[in-house]
């Protein structure tokens, strides 16, 4: 080496030492972060990647957050519900316990009703008190709002569940292809020729009826009608002269309901023949065929619902509605709880359900009557005589709260809870594959900069020989 103005020598180990030296920092920051991708320049491709992973996690940790929240939602007003529901069976015994007259004396019915009006107002006031983070869960502000509804042909209509677009309605039709019917017994004839005895059993019960030689159909039919409330069977008269007919009807609709005639003295005519002492005439009603929005509907008498993808409810039609053939619809505007479970934001992310008021007004129905009704002043009172129709009303409003409990039950056993087991191992694998692109392998990362270090130390050595290099040029001088 005799030129002195470029040390090549120390050029070339000045860069080796630079690029060591880095190599050496970028080891030193993985093993410092815990991560191989620190800023783009490490792994443009790998930062892309990860930052995908990166933005599922957390919209899959969010939705597991919301899942629980959902969940401490439901149960809060589940548990509301579960009182109510204790206190309707309290008030259930209380009208039986008044009920019992030939035991009771005048002022037990009237500490009964008092107890009951306390009750009522208890009911009312969970009712309007329950909350969650200050929004109230079941006094139907998560209740569905409804137009169009035709009381004429709908009598109730409870929705649970369903998707509404935003902005927009959905439109609920109902279609009666099949006529409900009522279970039916015909006699024949205008009068009857003797006596005769008769056992008639309904839906209600059964109760023993004689009619005397002579009676008319009209007289045959009000004798019936008088036990209507024992046996659940009512009579008219059709036709006149030899075409008359006692037309027997249960005052129920669908295949439950049922009317039995068995004569015990006589015979009775039937358009069949003749129905003789020990023999039984029974028939049963026929439930309504029913498609709402084409969907079969599972029928209870007058009682249509549906539970499908996108739309979960309870109609209750009314006699003229399920008894003709034809359409009827109305449109689901709005309301319900929507609960986002998912790591999406779109209708297949998200769930919802309607809680209606559990108020005394709402509890109950417009046929029996509403819960409000067994109170003091209410026209289905313990001292107004009304124990038999308030013991219904109750066990209308105990089946309506325990649908709504099931229904909650439902969302949070096989939709919530699910989904959060779900939405857990996804994010364990979105979690490791993120982890395999981004996170630093401490092992290799200790070796590299083992290595890293070792050149380091080296090139700083060389570069220290190579500068001595130049100097050999003065023994070319004599120096």
């Amino acid at each position: 080496m005799s030129r002195i103005n470029t040390n090549v020598p120390a050029i070339q180990a000045r860069h080796r030492l630079t690029a060591n030296s880095f190599d050496l920092g970028i080891r030193l920051e993985r093993l410092s972060t815990g991560l191989r991708i620190n800023r783009g320049r490490d792994d443009p491709a790998g930062l892309i990647a990860s930052e995908t992973l990166r933005s599922e996690i957390r919209s899959i940790s969010q939705a597991i957050d919301n899942s629980t929240r959902a969940l401490n939602v439901i149960s809060t007003a589940e548990g509301a519900l579960n009182e109510i529901s204790s206190l309707l069976l309290d008030m259930r015994a209380l009208i039986n316990h008044a009920a019992n007259e030939g035991a009771n004396s005048s002022d037990e019915l009237k500490a009964d009703q008092l107890q009951i009006d306390s009750l009522v107002e208890a009911i009312d006031r969970i009712a309007s008190t329950t909350q969650f983070g200050g929004e109230k869960l079941i006094n139907g502000n998560f209740g569905y709002t409804l137009s169009g509804v035709a009381t004429s042909a709908i009598a109730n209509v409870t929705v649970f569940g369903a998707r509404v677009p935003t902005g927009a309605s959905t439109n609920v039709a109902v279609q009666v292809v099949q006529s409900a019917e009522t279970a039916r017994i015909v006699f024949a004839g205008s009068s009857i020729s003797h006596n005769i005895t008769l056992e008639i059993q309904g839906n209600v019960g059964t109760e023993v009826l004689t009619l005397t030689s002579g009676s008319s159909a009209a007289q045959v039919a009000a004798a019936i009608n008088t036990i209507v409330s024992f046996t659940g069977v009512s009579a008219t008269v059709s036709g006149t002269g030899a075409s008359t007919r006692i037309l027997l009807d249960s005052q129920a609709y669908g295949k439950d309901a049922v009317v039995s005639v068995k004569p015990i003295e006589g015979d009775i005519t039937v358009p069949s023949g003749t129905l003789g002492v020990g023999t039984q005439a029974v028939d049963y009603g026929q439930d309504a065929g029913v498609l709402i929005n084409g969907q079969t509907a599972s029928m209870d008498g007058l009682k249509a619902s549906v539970r499908a993808n996108g739309l979960d409810l309870q109609i209750d039609l009314t006699a003229d509605r399920a008894t003709a053939l034809g359409t009827s619809s109305f449109e689901i505007t709005g309301g319900g709880a929507i609960f986002q479970i998912g790591p999406e934001v779109n209708p297949n992310g998200q769930v919802s359900i309607g809680v209606p008021s559990v108020s005394s007004s709402n509890l109950g129905n417009a046929t029996l009557g509403y819960l409000t009704t067994v109170r003091t002043v209410g026209s289905n009172s313990l001292v107004g005589g009304g124990a038999t129709n308030a013991e219904r009303i109750v066990v209308e409003a105990i089946n309506q709260v325990a649908v709504i409990r099931g229904r909650l039950g439902g969302l949070q056993r096989n939709q919530i809870e699910t989904n959060i087991n779900s939405q857990r191992i996804a994010l364990e694998n979105v979690q490791a594959a993120e982890s395999a692109i981004r996170d630093a392998d401490i092992a290799t990362e200790v070796a590299a900069m083992t290595r890293a270090q070792i050149l380091v130390q080296s090139t700083t050595a060389v570069l220290g020989l190579a500068n001595q290099l130049p100097q050999n040029a003065l023994a070319l001088l004599g120096g």
